[in-house]
């Protein structure tokens, strides 16, 4: 199974952008699928997080809350952040995660993309 991830770049403070992530390979089913975060110097941490259930649950950060927003696409294997009002603090390089199953009953196992880069700056 493969994350790729995409949509990081270069934006000014308060400016939009919006990260994909899609995940492809022999898939039985994705659970939780999530972004994280990690600042130079700093531990990586939790970004956004959905569950697949229908209506899906999300939980966000304190520090993201009302900016970002974490969606998916169960058909397409694909989740997404529309991240606006990017401030100077969102400087990072965000992973999407994903609980994913590879055959029926099959424990959920955790897998991490490469990485996209977002830096916000004036």
């Amino acid at each position: 199974v493969q994350l790729q991830a995409s949509g990081g770049g270069l934006v000014q403070p308060g400016w939009s952008l919006r990260l994909s992530c899609a995940a492809s390979g022999s898939i039985f089913g994705i659970n939780t699928m999530g972004w994280y975060r990690q600042a130079p110097g700093k531990q990586r941490e939790l970004v956004a997080t959905i569950t697949s259930a229908s209506g899906s649950s999300t939980n966000y950060a304190d520090s993201v809350k009302g900016r970002f927003t974490i969606s998916r696409d169960n058909a397409k294997n694909t989740v997404h952040l529309q991240m606006n009002n990017l401030k100077h603090e969102d400087t990072a390089v965000y992973y999407c995660n994903a609980d994913v199953r590879y055959y029926s009953l099959g424990p959920y196992l955790q897998h991490w993309g490469q990485g996209t880069e977002v830096t916000v700056s004036s």
